[in-house]
């Protein structure tokens, strides 16, 4: 039976375009919230555990079905005084946790990553940290708009393609969107999306490119509307110039904190001493943790840091001068046969997670540490779960709320040799 079918089965009890009223019992992976109705388990984005809303029902599975909350009926405890979003006011998916007040949404975040951590990869974790960086608003240093048939720029509207141009997200760091977003802002190439980026200098570059197919970057630049094609961002004294449409975190403490847990954790791990041997920085965009990984491995250190994207590797980062690094332009998955045993390896991957080909083939080139950084819970345990067939465990592990005001979170991983005792 087709979800089609499902939806208007009179045996389903519900049907896509119903209006239902749903206790939210619990957070699910993705950011949406999980009621019941007549024995049917139902997903509703907008609501959280506490809350009963009204609901129109989008879809129905046999098993579950997906809803959309359109009036709060009862508010959750974990609800704030107001959204602290003003385009998610107005629709937009940027900030779907908006309306949570900042100690309920790390609550929530460290709660879906337990559940994933147990379902997925078979794993309860006593040693889990869980920080929030600061500040909660205005914490974006780059931004990516769509732009409509008008030439209108703004982010997308939740669950749609269309864009919500009237109001500005309260993500972008003060001033990033000022002119670009809003009924009075400037106009763009219709289709085309917009990167604006603010440096560490202060200054403002906003560039336009095509638009990237779902789940894809574009890093090429068609126009440039204001400032240059490079942004510089300054992280324990090394700066890093690289172009506006090269991947950096976002959030503008992301890169320091990140970098102090990996010296942190490697160099307690390694143990000091005088054999400093190989590192590999594995999907390591511009170099960022380089520096960090060559401290750790101490004098005399070689690292190698991967990447395939041409816009992070192009060019030399000439703040990584004093350290022996060697600079690959390749997906990692290809180049691992290639690379001398490390005794070290930091990995970054993207929001799909590494997967188990990756993960196996740095385990089998036995690292003494490593240290695995995951935007994205699921994906994470995943990966998690590869590395504990791989013969790793966890050594420390920390949630740091990074993407504030969203169901996103940062999560890294301390993976030593070893199996723990009681993993399934």
């Amino acid at each position: 039976m087709t979800d089609a079918d499902a939806s208007n089965h009179p045996e389903s009890g519900m049907g896509a375009g119903d209006l239902v009223r749903v206790s939210i019992d619990r957070m699910a992976h993705g950011g949406e919230g999980i009621g019941t109705v007549e024995g049917r388990v139902v997903f509703v984005s907008g609501a959280f555990p506490g809350d009963t809303v009204e609901a129109c029902v989008l879809k129905v599975k046999k098993s579950f079905a997906r809803a959309a909350a359109l009036r709060v009926l009862e508010p959750s405890e974990l609800r704030g005084e107001s959204s602290r979003c003003a385009a998610a006011e107005h629709g937009a998916g940027c900030c779907d946790f908006a309306a949570l007040t900042p100690q309920a949404e790390l609550r929530l975040k460290e709660a879906v990553l337990r559940d994933q951590l147990s379902r997925i990869a078979g794993l309860t974790v006593d040693n889990l940290a869980v920080r929030s960086l600061e500040p909660q608003r205005h914490w974006r240093t780059r931004t990516r708009l769509g732009v409509d048939e008008r030439g209108r720029a703004g982010v997308r509207r939740a669950g749609s393609h269309e864009l919500v141009t009237e109001a500005a997200c309260a993500q972008p760091v003060a001033g990033l969107t000022d002119g670009l977003v809003g009924p009075d802002a400037r106009r763009f190439r219709p289709g085309a999306e917009v990167v604006a980026v603010r440096g560490d200098d202060g200054r403002r570059h906003v560039v336009e490119t095509r638009r990237a197919s779902r789940g894809r970057r574009t890093e090429r630049i068609e126009k440039i509307v204001e400032g240059d094609r490079e942004v510089t961002h300054t992280v324990d004294g090394h700066a890093f110039s690289f172009p506006v449409t090269a991947f950096w975190q976002a959030h503008r403490r992301a890169p320091e904190a990140y970098s102090q847990r990996i010296r942190e954790w490697l160099a307690e791990a390694l143990g000091g001493g005088d054999k400093a041997g190989v590192g590999w920085d594995l999907y390591g965009g511009v170099g960022l943790f380089v520096p960090p990984l060559a401290a750790a491995l101490g004098e005399g250190a070689r690292v190698y840091s991967v990447d395939a994207s041409h816009a992070a590797t192009a060019s030399p980062q000439e703040c990584l001068a004093p350290y022996d690094v060697v600079v690959r332009g390749s997906r990692v998955e290809r180049c691992l046969g290639t690379l001398p045993a490390p005794r070290a390896v930091v990995l970054d991957p993207p929001r799909t997670g590494a997967g188990a080909e990756v993960v196996r083939g740095i385990a089998q080139a036995a690292p003494e540490a490593v240290v695995h950084i995951g935007c994205d819970p699921a994906t994470f345990a995943r990966d998690l779960r590869a590395w504990v067939d791989g013969g790793y465990r966890v050594g420390a592990m920390e949630l740091i709320n990074a993407f504030p005001g969203t169901h996103h979170c940062e999560v890294l991983a301390l993976l030593l040799p070893g199996r723990a005792a009681g993993v399934k």
